[in-house]
């Protein structure tokens, strides 16, 4: 039984609100953005949740910029809040201010909005299984839509999501989810414990599930993707938290610093015993590794990519790797660095299978969302090898390939969105839909030379030509991991670039040299929120190319982790 005087001797946590404030205003915002879905009239709330977004997200990367000046000015590498759970030090205010700006381009895509021809009310006899050919005899009308469904828990093709699509329902809901999924992802990367890193997981983990069944076009598919995210991510957190007891279990504390104490202890002990240790770290890796979509935990990265709407992949491409490589990399740091011998193989194996096995298998995709999905596998097998180096040089060059691939994942599809199959009298409802088959794309560089440029920038950038920021991350990351000893890595990194490279350039050749099909797909004039959003994709692509040396230092100066 707790005495009296035993509950005054427990000290209060110490809150640093100005070291949490990029957090708590995201956090804030999102609970506020609630609020107004709850009770604001329905015509106001998309201007409202759009100001209130992004201007959270601008307030709360000038936070993130004030407590690095703050930082930089005290001359320390951060402090410990919230009794050690947090952990704001120099690779968490960077990996923050990046994810906050890919957190602006996501909502502004994600307010996209045009006039699109629908089916305002179906025949009577309409099923499912009527399929496009019936809902041509329906009444067309002309709304005001998103790339979101109106009503996202109608089932496809009913009366309530037709009767939703007709009165111009728009589901703004999605500006708070995609917050409470940003502060979760900021909150990842600086957690001290792997108990508060869980809650971080889940907290980012369950909207995002919730905005991948929300596509307007296509619907089946995206609730499947949604279905299947939502699964196979219940079993990766499982996996994390069995691990994290393991460790509780081998070490006594959840504190990422007291394990790193006690593991280093039972390493340098004669006889010490790092068994249990080692099945933490394994079912720890388990969890972390499936975010970051490193194989053999990728299979719902195609699948989820394709059927998500194409903002939400865009964002969850960019910025999920971001928040997971994070929280990898200060997990492997901090907690397990001195078991370094032991799960290095398999982190080659991982690095060595992603690499190889995303490339070989993008090569036979004939969607470009998938392929592009496939792609990501392959860049995360590449960030690997900047764990693999396992030093300053290799934590500095994970984070600057990071900032150089979210930019271009994002600015890629978010080109993919603005190509549509053209409008088809016989299936009213499918019009305005996505043309992502490669086969399409024949020839949309010389109808639309800007498109194009942009696209095969974008595609460049991952297969690492030079004058663009791919080049430099890729030989950022390899020559911290052939300057550790990897060399092997590095030589089949460049294989698998090799690969890529074909893939890559096959749509480059499909879009300027190919015939133009009879129903070529057209190119939607985006609004001024989406153009902004590729132009400033395409500007730090081809920056960071031309002018990597800022990013570079700051990340160098970025790269050391407070334990």
């Amino acid at each position: 039984m707790t005495t009296v005087g035993q509950l005054a001797a427990i000290e209060a946590p110490s809150v640093e609100y100005g070291a949490l404030s990029p957090m708590l205003i995201v956090f804030g915002v999102a609970v506020v953005g609630v609020l107004v879905e709850a009770f604001a009239p329905r015509r106001l709330r998309y201007p409202t949740q759009l100001v209130l977004s992004l201007g959270g997200l601008v307030a709360a990367f000038a936070a993130v910029i004030g407590v690095a000046v703050a930082q930089t000015r005290d001359g320390g590498l951060g402090e410990l809040t919230m009794s050690g759970a947090v952990v704001i030090d120099r690779p968490t205010l960077f990996l923050q201010g990046l994810l906050v700006l890919i957190a602006i381009a996501s909502v502004a895509f994600m307010a996209e909005r045009r006039l699109e021809r629908v089916v305002a009310a179906p025949p009577p006899d309409l099923r499912v299984s009527d399929g496009p050919g019936a809902a041509a005899q329906a009444t067309l009308s002309s709304v005001e839509a998103d790339m979101f469904t109106p009503s996202g828990a109608a089932v496809p093709n009913t009366d309530a999501e037709f009767e939703a699509t007709r009165a111009g329902g728009l589901t703004t809901e999605v500006f708070p989810l995609t917050l409470l999924a940003v502060g979760g992802m900021m909150l990842f990367p600086a957690c001290g414990d792997l108990l508060t890193m869980f809650i971080a997981l889940e907290v980012f983990s369950l909207p995002l599930y919730l905005l991948c069944g929300l596509a307007r076009r296509r619907r089946l598919i995206s609730q499947e993707a949604s279905l299947k995210y939502f699964l196979l991510g219940a079993f990766a957190s499982a996996f994390f938290l069995f691990g994290a007891s393991f460790a509780y279990g081998a070490t006594g504390s959840l504190q990422l610093g007291a394990i790193g104490d006690a593991v280093g202890e039972a390493v340098n002990t004669p006889g010490g015993d790092t068994v249990l240790p080692l099945i933490a770290l394994g079912l720890l890796a388990v969890g972390l590794l499936f975010k970051v979509g490193a194989v053999p935990f990728h299979a719902w990265i195609p699948d989820v990519y394709q059927g998500a709407p194409t903002p939400v992949t865009a964002f969850m491409a960019a910025a999920t790797k971001i928040a997971a490589f994070g929280a990898l990399l200060r997990v492997f740091y901090v907690a397990f660095g001195d078991l370094q011998d032991d799960w290095e193989p398999a982190v080659w194996a991982v690095a060595i299978a992603t690499m190889l096995i995303g490339a070989v298998m993008a090569v036979t995709q004939t969607d470009v969302k998938r392929m592009l999905a496939y792609s990501s596998i392959t860049h995360a097998g590449f960030i690997l090898l900047g764990l693999v180096a396992f030093d300053q040089a290799g934590l500095a060059a994970t984070m600057f390939y990071l900032a150089a691939y979210a930019f271009s994942t994002f600015g890629a599809f978010a080109t993919v969105a603005v190509v549509r199959e053209p409008d088809r009298q016989s299936g009213p409802h499918l019009s305005g839909r996505e043309a992502t088959d490669i086969v399409q794309w024949a020839g949309l560089g010389r109808r639309y030379p800007l498109v194009g440029a942009m696209f095969s920038m974008f595609l460049l950038a991952f297969a690492g030509i030079p004058l663009t920021s791919g080049f430099i991350a890729k030989f950022d990351v390899f020559a911290a991991a052939a300057g550790s000893g990897a060399g092997v890595l590095v030589v089949i990194g460049v294989i698998s670039s090799a690969i890529a490279a074909y893939f890559y350039i096959r749509i480059i050749v499909a879009m300027f040299f190919a015939d133009v099909p009879v129903d070529a797909p057209h190119v939607v004039k985006p609004s001024i929120l989406t153009t902004s959003s590729i132009a400033v994709c395409t500007v730090a692509t081809i920056g960071l190319g031309v002018f990597p040396q800022p990013l570079l230092d700051l990340a160098t100066q970025a790269a050391q982790f407070l334990s």
